[in-house]
């Protein structure tokens, strides 16, 4: 039988062969999720051998990290902001990124008001409950067109004991939202498809081939859904209620612009940690 320090040796090559980036990482959290334990407890476990069962698990997983699946699909969760959230290919994966904008809204927000909060584009729910398990008194409502995603958002608010003060709706914001979207908002926020369509072949085949499309690409020029949902908060946003975006590499600038044409002022813009104008706010004007 193949020893735990053995089977990660052999899978470690395997997925270096196939272009994987951080193979040996890949290949011991894999193999963790299988034993059930952390990842470092692995390295007080080299020489135990994997039963047949476990090794023909771990090759599944492996032959499918091959293939380019994301790690967080095979291994059906991800950590976001605290929080274990299931995923699955109905959802967007959270990114790291992700929790700037959470950050931020954070920061900028007083725990202790009773606010309305809408998220556009709510996905697996990571933005909504962790907003949720830090703003005790908000009122968070996530919004998506995916029914297949709003089931999950809801499943996930189980798991994580988060259903007081948050709730998910189905909605196309394309369409008419009156009497789909609870009344006025203070703060709105979205983490929109922002990918254009020339742009999408260009991604990762990890993105590409297996993340949602409608959750990647505008099928657009990128700023489709950024137009909408500005117009939106024009009717939906109190007075002086905030906007808050993530936007991809390069597109801070335009996004602005729309902004300052509708009339949004006190606008700023914060870098992510690779010095990427990631995160761009605005208040109703």
């Amino acid at each position: 039988m193949l020893t735990v320090l053995e089977s990660i040796t052999l899978s470690e090559d395997y997925l270096k062969k196939k272009g994987i980036e951080s193979a040996r990482v890949n290949a011991e959290l894999l193999l963790a999720d299988i034993l059930n334990c952390k990842r470092l407890d692995l390295y007080l476990k080299f020489d135990q051998p994997l039963s047949e069962k476990e090794i023909n698990k771990y090759r599944e997983y492996i032959s499918r990290r091959g293939k380019n699946e994301p790690l967080q699909y095979i291994l059906g969760k991800v950590e976001f902001y605290g929080l274990t959230l299931k995923v699955d290919r109905s959802v967007l994966i959270p990114r790291p990124e992700t929790e700037l904008l959470v950050e931020l809204i954070l920061e900028e927000t007083d725990k202790e008001s009773v606010l309305n909060i809408l998220d556009i584009g709510c996905g697996s729910g990571n933005i909504s409950l962790a907003l949720a398990k830090d703003l005790p008194l908000a009122k968070i409502t996530g919004a998506d067109i995916s029914p297949e995603a709003i089931s999950l958002a809801r499943e996930n608010a189980k798991i994580n004991n988060i259903t007081g003060n948050v709730e998910f709706i189905e909605v196309d914001i394309f369409n008419d939202v009156s009497g789909k979207v609870p009344g006025k908002f203070d703060i709105i926020v979205s983490n929109p498809p922002y990918v254009s369509k020339n742009d999408f072949e260009k991604l990762q085949p990890e993105i590409k081939n297996y993340e949602p499309q409608g959750a990647v690409t505008d099928f657009s020029d990128g700023y489709s859904f950024y137009r909408r949902i500005i117009n939106l908060a024009n009717e939906l946003l109190k007075p002086s209620g905030k906007l808050y975006f993530e936007v991809a590499e390069g597109q801070s600038g335009n996004i602005k612009n729309l902004l300052e044409e509708n009339n949004f002022v006190n606008i700023s813009v914060k870098k992510d940690f690779a010095g990427i104008e990631r995160i761009i706010s605005g208040e109703k004007g």
